[in-house]
């Protein structure tokens, strides 16, 4: 295994998300992978740790979307992994899409150093950046796109349609649509619940069909929070099958039962519509056998 001093070569941006609102700088960092020692060797080097191009400090806190980056040592962004193969779906020379399959993470973080989808970015793209636009929870699969320079990552960000095909327990009645604010639980900096305190969540959902056990769903979230489809079905009653940490049904599906089918949006390149869709996992439809 890497350590993390060799995980990052050249730069790392992160964009902190919501699981991340309100943590420190070295707290972020620490998820994230980077050992103590090279937090130490960024903090002593000039505009070695920036906040949206600010220099900062490891006891700065973050605001979700903020831009958190590391400024290392030559080279290239991630450390490559070229045995990683990943179906691609789409490419251009601002964006390309992945089809994720499940038990991969998106980042490298602790435990994960050389295993992720930015690992297998890295072999293909030495000299790029990995910037993912749409990050998809470990075991989520799916499409995931990633942009190839700050213009693309910037006009994609909030801009892109997802839909998403999932599993729930049980027979769910009627299509519609859950509106509740998501927060971090208490004691916990993964694990999310609706709470009046919460950001604004709101997801849409229709059903495809339901055999007594499992009511399978296409499912278009408003809002990007984390673990929102995750949080908004257990919230109602009806958790993803699979979904151990939220109350789902382990019996028949190993991970939660969701899967990113369909992405849409605007090329930067050409200014053109780009619709993507990928098929549903075989774990997903033997629940429905």
């Amino acid at each position: 295994m890497p350590s993390s001093e060799n995980l990052f070569r050249k730069a790392a941006e992160f964009v902190v998300t919501d699981r991340e609102d309100g943590l420190t700088v070295g707290e972020v960092l620490r998820l994230r992978g980077v050992s103590r020692r090279l937090t130490v060797k960024l903090k002593r080097r000039e505009n070695g740790l920036t906040l949206n191009g600010a220099q900062t400090r490891t006891v700065d806190r973050v605001k979700e979307g903020d831009v958190l980056a590391a400024a290392l040592d030559g080279g290239v962004s991630l450390e490559a992994n070229p045995s990683l193969v990943v179906p691609v779906v789409y490419e251009d020379e601002d964006v390309i899409v992945f089809d994720k399959p499940d038990n991969m993470p998106v980042h490298p973080s602790a435990g994960h150093y050389g295993d992720t989808l930015g690992n297998c970015f890295g072999a293909m793209f030495p000299e790029l950046t990995f910037r993912p636009v749409n990050r998809l929870d470990k075991n989520t699969s799916g499409l995931c796109a990633v942009a190839k320079n700050a213009f693309s990552a910037a006009m994609l960000g909030g801009n892109m349609e997802k839909e998403y095909l999932a599993a729930a327990c049980g027979v769910v009645e009627g299509g519609g649509r859950i509106e509740a604010p998501i927060g971090r639980a208490d004691g916990s900096t993964i694990k999310r619940e609706v709470r009046s305190d919460g950001q604004q969540a709101a997801t849409n959902y229709t059903i495809i069909k339901e055999n007594g056990r499992y009511t399978l769903l296409r499912v278009a979230p408003e809002t990007g929070r984390t673990h929102q489809i995750r949080v908004h079905f257990a919230y109602i009653g009806h958790p993803l099958a699979g979904d151990e940490f939220y109350g789902g049904d382990m019996s028949d599906i190993k991970r939660q039962a969701l899967h990113c089918c369909r992405l849409s949006f605007i090329s930067p390149l050409s200014g053109k519509k780009v619709e993507l869709e990928s098929s549903m996992r075989e774990d997903m439809q033997q629940l429905f056998e």
